[in-house]
């Protein structure tokens, strides 16, 4: 775990960040398909991750395993925060419209 610490830290900080990004310009998902889609991101995530903890994956390919869970998780995370953020304040890319 410190190995994927130190080596892919600039990949959690970037996704972070671009998950805030798209976070803040798009806000929560607000039909059907776009909240299945995002239920189905997240357990991407959650099955990726559960892959890398379990280390069933070996080698390079369990690493690359690692960093993608590892970037994916944190892009989630940063979009739901500002998603919901950008809900509650009440600013979004569509001037607020619904509909």
């Amino acid at each position: 775990m410190t190995l994927l610490a130190t080596t892919l830290w600039p990949l959690a900080i970037a996704s972070a960040l671009l998950g805030c990004t798209v976070g803040m310009l798009t806000g929560p998902p607000r039909t059907p398909a776009a909240r299945w889609s995002a239920r189905a991101l997240v357990g991407a995530a959650a099955l990726a991750g559960c892959l890398a903890a379990s280390g069933v994956v070996p080698g390079r390919t369990g690493f690359w395993l690692e960093g993608g869970a590892l970037g994916l998780a944190t892009y989630l995370i940063g979009a739901a925060l500002t998603a919901g953020l950008a809900h509650r304040i009440g600013t979004r890319s569509d001037g607020g419209r619904t509909g």
